[in-house]
């Protein structure tokens, strides 16, 4: 199964993003982006071997969201992040993809690749699958629901957490009611606030739009959220170490 799923990973070279922003990490980061078709195609493929328990068959996922976002470092773009769902009923999969590189007279100065994947039904994560090189330093996250707890696995070691667990899942609203999140690059699990929404005017794809942004902090991390009066993720706006702005662009 193990092998299936490594093969399906250099097959589509899916990259992408993971909460945590702060110290030491720009956050998640992707390489090439891939087509839509080609994304269902691998995630049914991927889907056939998994040990978690599904509501429905693997082949019955269908098409569902995707966020593509251009990154900025203060005015310099640096990369993107890309997200891709497929759906069927209460079960959710997706797949992240990112790359940022940072250079200074050519001379590249930091490097990020990030690849995760996660299966959910409803707000709850199944499992997780991660892979990341910060800047040359390498991160697992492995993870999965098991008899009323998700046992979690990697780099930074064992842990088991509650039954239902929810990472910092950008592109699902509920994510915001939730007290603690699952880091997915690194594996803390972390305390969270999440302040009341403002609403505000947010310019989009070149056009202004009613949004509401949402402030959230989880120890070094302090990023803003914004969402269209539907509930769609439009920004992302961190401050890095150093003070520098880290911008999610919607495309």
């Amino acid at each position: 199964m193990k092998k299936k799923h490594d093969e399906s990973q250099n097959r589509t070279k899916f990259f992408c993003l993971i909460a945590g922003f702060g110290s030491r990490r720009f956050g998640p980061i992707y390489s090439r982006l891939v087509s839509s078709c080609l994304f269902l195609l691998i995630t049914v493929t991927s889907l056939a071997g998994e040990s978690v328990d599904q509501p429905e068959a693997a082949a019955d996922l269908t098409a569902g969201d995707s966020w593509r976002f251009r990154v900025w470092l203060d005015d310099k773009e640096i990369g993107y992040h890309n997200f891709f769902l497929a759906k069927n009923g209460d079960m959710s999969q997706l797949h992240s993809e990112a790359s940022f590189e940072y250079k200074m007279l050519f001379v590249k100065l930091y490097g990020y690749e990030h690849v995760n994947r996660e299966t959910w039904v409803g707000n709850c994560l199944q499992s997780i699958d991660s892979r990341t090189d910060a800047n040359g330093e390498p991160y697992v996250v492995s993870g999965r629901r098991k008899g009323g707890e998700f046992e979690l696995g990697g780099t930074g070691g064992e842990a088991t957490l509650p039954e239902c667990v929810m990472s910092f899942a950008y592109w699902n609203p509920s994510f915001l009611k939730q007290d603690r999140l699952l880091n997915t690059q690194n594996g803390e699990y972390l305390d969270v606030q999440i302040s009341p929404p403002l609403f505000e005017e947010l310019e989009v794809q070149g056009e202004k739009r009613p949004s509401y942004r949402y402030r959230l902090a989880a120890g070094a991390l302090n990023l803003d959220l914004w969402y269209s009066m539907d509930r769609q993720w439009l920004a992302l706006e961190s401050e890095t170490e150093g003070g520098r702005k880290l911008r999610y662009e919607l495309l």
